[in-house]
């Protein structure tokens, strides 16, 4: 190293980013540490501190190093630090930060009472910042952010928020393009309108009863997770959208035309009706399909799915490639009518793959029919699967069934898998 010209030492050491080692290097040579203010990133582990003596604090060592870089763009804190910290170090490192990452620990509402300003209001000195990703945070309060006119990502995971708050701070940053909140809880009501955004990714953690309405025109990618009631009008770009609520049930779905929708996934314990129905409609030109819904009905009472003709089914939704369907929706295709418009004409002109999982050996006659429906009028059909999930062994239709499954897959070994 000592025989290299400068600049290629401070090019090597410049792609070094854990704190640790940072302060290492300053303490090797002179012209090693004439090379640290030119690092471009910082990372400061989660424990990095918890041995300090002589009266150290992480926020005081975080500001030592920070203070000796020129120019640093990609800021990551783990460790403990206070809200006076953040502001030291945002106060001399913001105005050429990109990618801001913050571990927070502000969820416990005292800590965050004798903080002022909060560490939500200091981040408005990184004004610069393209990308934001929060952890464990707090936020029952508007934060006093001006616009992050560049801001194009935000990611927050694990939080407790209300709904006025969570606007305010949507609307500082109006030109995000990928919005990411996992975790959150105490939200009821989400407003959401952002005119460039793209990428969304919502889980909202309680009682599934949260509603959401959504503006984003330019939107590609939607995934939604702990929503009763799902607005979202203007989708002509939506190209992936995955709905779920693992806690409560999905009343309604509004959704604009999803002419461009590709994939679609809806899971969850119970679904209205209308929801599903209007759902599947929407999408008729989707090419992968992925349906979790256990049961239906409007109120507390848990219905299963009523009959779907299976015909009526691939015909509206003929671009279908993909097709991977649980108990209930399989239950569905396979009632007593639910054959009866197939005939020789009939044919599944784009299904390549299908996998199709069994709870129970209840009208097994008919199950097995639609199974060989598939692959006898799936022309393009290259692999079914077959899983046999939660299925009691202890009587005897289900031996039966299972040996009927067995006989089929020997007959079609090309194209049948079973797990």
């Amino acid at each position: 190293m000592d025989a290299l010209p400068v600049a290629v030492v401070q090019y090597i050491l410049s792609t070094i980013n854990n704190a640790k080692d940072v302060a290492s290097c300053n303490c090797v040579s002179k012209k090693w540490k004439d090379s640290m203010p030119y690092i471009k990133s910082l990372y400061f582990p989660r424990s990095i501190f918890d041995n300090l003596k002589n009266g150290q604090t992480s926020d005081r060592i975080v500001m030592q190093i920070v203070s000796s870089i020129l120019q640093l763009e990609d800021l990551v804190v783990y460790c403990p630090f206070t809200s006076t910290g953040l502001a030291s170090w945002l106060s001399l490192a913001g105005s050429s930060l990109k990618n801001l990452e913050l571990r927070m620990d502000n969820l416990v509402d005292h800590i965050t009472t004798n903080e002022n300003p909060s560490k939500l209001d200091c981040l408005h000195a990184a004004r610069n910042i393209e990308s934001l990703r929060l952890w464990g945070v707090l936020m029952v309060d508007a934060p006093k952010w001006d616009t992050f006119h560049k801001l194009q990502s935000l990611e927050i995971v694990g939080a407790k928020m209300v709904d006025l708050a969570l606007a305010e701070a949507l609307r500082a940053i109006p030109n995000l393009t990928n919005l990411v909140l996992l975790g959150c809880e105490g939200l009821r009501t989400v407003w959401v309108e952002l005119f460039h955004l793209k990428h969304c990714k919502l889980d909202f953690y309680g009682s599934g009863s949260c509603s959401l309405t959504l503006t984003a025109p330019k939107i590609e990618y939607l995934e939604v997770q702990g929503c009763s009631l799902i607005r979202v009008r203007e989708t002509n770009c939506l190209k992936n959208l995955s709905l779920a609520n693992n806690a409560g049930r999905v009343y309604m779905v509004d959704f604009g035309k999803l002419m461009a929708l590709e994939s679609l996934s809806i899971r969850g314990v119970q679904w209205c009706w209308d929801a599903i129905n209007k759902m599947l409609q929407l999408a008729s030109e989707v090419t992968h399909l992925y349906m979790k819904v256990e049961f239906t009905g409007d109120f507390e009472a848990l219905l299963p799915f009523p009959e779907i003709d299976f015909v009526d089914f691939f015909k509206s939704h003929p671009k279908l490639k993909v097709f991977d369907i649980h108990g209930a929706m399989f239950a569905a295709l396979c009632q007593k009518n639910s054959l009866k418009k197939v005939d020789s004409t009939f044919m599944i002109p784009c299904l390549e793959e299908a996998m199709i999982t069994v709870r129970s050996p209840l009208n097994a006659e008919q199950k097995m029919n639609t199974l060989e429906s598939l692959v006898k009028f799936g022309k393009k059909l290259k692999k079914l699967k077959i899983k046999i999930l939660g299925m009691k062994s202890g009587h005897s239709s289900a031996d039966d069934f299972f040996e009927e499954i067995c006989r089929f897959r020997y007959m079609n070994q090309r194209l049948i898998s079973i797990e």
